[in-house]
C-alpha cells in the first residue's frame, strides 16, 4: 500500500493506521451508558502524509477514487462542514475539535487515506477513518495525545460536531485496539480483556447502513416506553426512581427484568420490547464477562445462554454470540433475511457463534471459529451471498508504521 502511494503521489512524511472493530458483546447500548465490549481486527485505515501546505488541509480518498466518486477534499485549518453526507466532514470535525480542544495548527497537509475497513459494513469505519486521521495529526505536530484523548476527539468529531448520535465503542475500539470492556458513562473507564487470541470471520452483507437512520428510531422508542411506564400510577417508587426520561437516563445496570415485566406488559409492544433488549442483552453480557475472566461457566449460567452442559470456553462464548445476535434480532428488529441467511450458513459451517456486528439492518457479521474452520465458515458467507468476508484476528490499536527503504 505505501509503495504504491509513494509512487504516485511521492514518498511519505509519515504513515499511520487505526483498526476497524468488531461490535463484540452488547451491541447497540453504549449510547445508554451501558459498558460495551469491541474488539479490534486487523481490517486498517491508513492515513498517509505526502507534503505540508501552508494554509489548509488537501485529502484524497483512494477507495472513493476507486468506486468513481468524488474522492478529494480542500478545506482550510480553520474550516466548517459542507454537509449532505460528505466523506470531507468526518476529517473537517476532527480538525475542529483539535481546535476545540485548545490545538490551533499553524500549516497544514495533503494526506491520502486507503482503508481495508469497509464503508457501511458494520465495522467502524467513520471511527477508523477520525482516529487514523487524528493519530496522523497527532504524530506529524508532536501533540503527544492518549489513547483516551484519540478516541474522545475522535468521538468528539462524530457526536458533538458532525451531529451523529454515536456512542463511544467505535472510537474507543479503535484507538486502544485489542478486545477492551468500554464504560460508557464518566469518566469511561477502560478494562483490557485476555481475549487475544481469538479467530473471528467478519462477513460483509453489502447492505450499507448509516447510523444516522437506525439509532435516533430505537431510541424514541425506548423514550415513549420510559414516558408510558412514568405514566403508570401503580409503578413502584423504589421502579420509579431507577427510570428517567431520556434513554441514557436510567440505571439500567440495576433495572431487574422479571420486576419490570409486569408493567411492561402494560405499555406499547413495541417500546416494551427495546426496554427488554437493554435489560436482557446487558444480562448476557454480564455473564460473557465472567467467561472471559474467569475461563468457565456455572450450569445455570450455561443454560442462561442457551449453551450446552460442560461447554468449553469458545462454545460458552459462541452461545453468548448467538444468544445477542437473537435479542438484536426478535426485541431490537436490527436483521434482515439476507443477513439471517448467511449467518445460518456460518453456523452450518461449524461457527461457534455468529451475531451482528453494528447497527445492523445491512452491514456486517461476525462468527467465532476454530483455529482451522475459518476459511471453510468464510467461504460459507459469501456463498449465502455475502459480498466480502474476512478470516481475522484480534489486532492492536492506532499506530504509526515504520517506513521502509524497500517501500520507494
Amino acid at each position: 500500500m505505501v509503495k504504491g502511494i509513494a509512487g504516485e503521489f511521492g514518498r511519505p512524511l509519515k504513515v499511520v493506521s487505526a483498526p476497524g472493530r468488531a461490535d463484540f458483546l452488547n451491541t447497540h447500548q453504549d449510547y445508554k451508558g451501558l459498558p460495551v465490549v469491541p474488539v479490534a481486527v486487523n481490517l486498517r485505515t491508513y492515513a498517509v502524509a505526502i507534503s505540508k501546505l501552508p494554509d489548509g488541509f488537501e485529502v484524497v480518498s483512494l477507495n472513493l477514487r476507486r468506486e468513481g466518486r468524488e474522492f478529494q477534499d480542500r478545506f482550510p485549518l480553520k474550516p466548517q462542514l459542507r454537509g449532505r453526507g460528505w466523506f470531507g466532514d468526518y476529517l473537517r470535525a476532527c480538525v475542529i475539535a483539535l481546535s476545540e480542544y485548545g490545538y490551533e495548527l499553524e500549516h497544514g497537509l495533503k494526506v491520502v487515506i486507503d482503508s481495508d475497513v469497509p464503508a457501511g459494513g458494520g465495522l467502524g469505519s467513520s471511527a477508523a477513518l477520525e482516529v487514523a486521521f487524528l493519530k496522523l495529526l497527532d504524530s506529524y505536530y508532536g501533540l503527544e495525545l492518549e489513547k483516551r484523548e484519540l478516541a474522545e476527539l475522535a468521538f468528539k468529531a462524530e457526536n458533538a460536531i458532525m451531529g451523529i448520535p454515536c456512542g463511544r465503542l467505535d472510537q474507543y475500539g479503535s484507538a486502544y485496539g485489542r478486545a477492551i470492556l468500554l464504560h460508557t458513562r464518566p469518566p469511561y473507564r477502560v478494562e483490557e480483556l485476555p481475549l487475544k487470541d481469538l479467530k473471528l470471520v467478519i462477513a460483509d452483507s453489502g447492505i450499507k447502513h448509516r447510523v444516522a437512520a437506525i439509532h435516533p428510531v430505537r431510541q424514541a422508542e425506548i423514550e415513549r416506553g420510559l414516558a408510558q411506564l412514568l405514566e403508570l400510577e401503580d409503578l413502584p417508587a423504589e421502579v420509579r426512581s431507577l427510570l428517567g426520561k431520556r434513554y441514557w437516563e436510567p440505571k439500567w445496570e440495576e433495572l431487574k427484568l422479571e420486576v419490570l415485566e409486569p408493567y411492561l406488559s402494560r405499555i406499547e409492544p413495541k417500546a416494551a420490547d427495546r426496554i427488554r433488549f437493554t435489560l436482557l442483552m446487558h444480562r448476557s453480557t454480564v455473564i460473557a464477562l465472567e467467561l472471559i475472566r474467569e475461563g468457565s461457566l456455572p450450569p445455570n449460567e450455561l443454560e442462561e445462554v442457551d449453551a450446552e452442559p460442560g461447554a468449553d470456553f469458545q462454545e460458552a462464548l459462541g452461545a453468548v454470540m448467538n444468544r445477542q445476535h437473537e435479542l438484536l434480532r426478535d426485541l431490537y428488529e436490527v436483521s434482515l433475511p439476507e443477513l439471517e441467511r448467511i449467518r445460518n450458513a456460518m453456523l452450518e459451517a461449524g461457527a461457534y457463534g455468529a451475531k451482528i456486528s453494528g447497527a445492523g439492518l445491512g452491514g456486517a457479521l461476525i462468527a467465532l471459529v476454530s483455529e482451522e474452520g475459518g476459511t471453510r465458515v468464510a467461504e460459507a458467507a459469501l456463498k449465502a451471498g455475502a459480498r466480502r468476508a474476512w478470516v481475522v484476528a484480534v489486532d492492536e490499536g492506532a499506530r504509526e508504521e515504520p517506513l521502509h527503504r524497500s517501500d520507494f
